[in-house]
């Protein structure tokens, strides 16, 4: 009698990537602010929204809140959890220290063909945010920074980066639509590419720098406006 496979290890390996593959794109949204601070997550509709079984949802949610990017208020419900002051404050110091390390490092090994990305970056955040876009702004903002610190040739670091912006990700709506407004983070990437295109190590530094300076003063201000509104 001819032996019959066990198909339970496939099953199992098959389940373990739509697992990944669900985390990853996950992962990517919360980072790039698809959702906002406070929004709710149900299994099914994560399910729904990635087009995967409840069970890959399932781990991607469990992965996610492990790692402190979501937070279960159910059996079944998770939520974007809202930066208080300290937390804010801590991941932006921690920020400054790493994503300055890699920009400074990213500047020596920069191309004509890497600042033709970003101006072509550049170009659709710049769009985005003249027609009130902010989502896709922030879809391609986290594009423009990844671009530059992958140049560092230091994956160690930029994944530790990563691991910032799934804290900080769904914040950076609140930096809208004054940041847009204002051109704050326009100006810092205009001299980022300036300072690519040069190879000036301080002033790439300093510009992505200026970016996180400039967009913490707004989320601290955000913050503090809703405590208020809280308190009235």
């Amino acid at each position: 009698m001819p032996d019959i496979p066990n198909k339970a290890p496939q099953v199992e390996r098959a389940m373990e990537r739509l697992g990944d593959a669900a985390y990853r794109q996950m992962k990517e949204r919360i980072i790039r602010g698809v959702y906002r601070p406070g929004h709710k997550l149900t299994v099914r509709a994560v399910a729904q929204d990635l087009d995967v079984s409840t069970t890959p949802a399932r781990d991607a949610i469990n992965r996610l809140t492990s790692e402190g990017a979501l937070v279960y208020t159910g059996p079944k419900t998770v939520v974007v959890p809202v930066l208080d002051a300290t937390a804010l404050r801590e991941i932006t110091l921690t920020r400054l220290a790493l994503e300055g390390l890699a920009s400074e490092q990213a500047a020596q090994h920069g191309t004509p063909a890497d600042v033709e990305e970003l101006k072509s970056l550049q170009r659709l955040i710049n769009s985005a945010l003249d027609e009130k876009r902010y989502a896709e702004a922030l879809w391609h903002n986290k594009e423009f920074h990844f671009a530059i610190y992958r140049l560092s040739g230091l994956p160690h670091l930029v994944s530790i980066i990563e691991s910032l912006w799934l804290r900080i990700g769904p914040s950076l709506h609140n930096l809208y639509p004054e940041f847009a407004e204002e051109k704050y983070g326009v100006r810092n990437h205009e001299i980022a590419m300036e300072a690519l295109e040069e190879r000036d190590a301080a002033s790439l530094r300093a510009a992505m720098e200026n970016d996180i300076r400039d967009g913490y003063r707004r989320l601290k201000r955000a913050n503090q406006e809703k405590e208020g509104d809280c308190s009235a």
